[in-house]
């Protein structure tokens, strides 16, 4: 699949915001640790994705009721939805200068068709987009870091109304994070991006 950014400036792929709080302290301390002694550019990518896959639990492996949206408050709980953790995994990147942006997948789950988090990160060395999930390799999932053939949490499967979205988003879709901000538990939220009419809009989206 041809991948589509939502922005040609790369620049909007290195932006600091409330939820991707790149310009935090910890989020920066952290993602100098983890790269410290590495020099080369694919291999900073992967120190960081692996991380965030295999120290960042996903909120129902654990069976944690809770729900967090922004960067450096899953990076603190360390656990989180995959759309959180995809924001962790940015905040991280873009804080050491690795372009990194948004994308989703609309996916059969056992509640119903629902919407997925995932990242796309820019390599300069190799002049390429590529799509990461840092979803957790739990429960026979197994993503990994691959800049050739992609090896995601999830792949699609068309014949059950399944999509993947094309575009590289800029910023965490609005309306998910407004459902992580009003969600009382974890339970609501997965109700909320399950079977929900708005996911046909991100096929349409303006490129800008």
């Amino acid at each position: 699949m041809e991948l589509i950014t939502q922005s040609n400036n790369i620049d909007d792929y290195l932006a600091c915001s409330e939820v991707i709080d790149c310009n935090n302290i910890e989020i920066r301390k952290t993602a100098n640790d983890l790269v410290c002694s590495v020099n080369d550019e694919i291999e900073i990518v992967k120190n960081v994705y692996e991380f965030v896959r295999d120290d960042i639990s996903h909120s129902m492996d654990i069976g944690s009721d809770k729900v967090i949206y922004k960067s450096s408050d899953i990076l603190e709980f360390k656990h989180g939805l995959c759309f959180a953790n995809a924001h962790l995994l940015a905040a991280l990147l873009r804080s050491l200068d690795i372009p990194t942006g948004f994308c989703y997948q609309k996916l059969e789950f056992d509640e119903g068709l629902g919407l997925h988090g995932l990242n796309a990160v820019f390599i300069k060395s190799i002049n390429k987009w590529i799509r990461l999930d840092a979803r957790g390799n739990e429960n026979g999932i197994n993503a990994q870091f691959s800049i050739n053939k992609e090896i995601l949490a999830y792949p699609v499967n068309k014949d059950k109304g399944e999509i993947d979205f094309p575009i590289i988003y800029t910023e965490p879709n609005k309306k998910v994070i407004e459902i992580l901000k009003n969600s009382k538990n974890l339970n609501e939220a997965i109700q909320k991006v399950i079977n929900i009419n708005w996911l046909q809009e991100l096929m349409y989206i303006d490129v800008l």
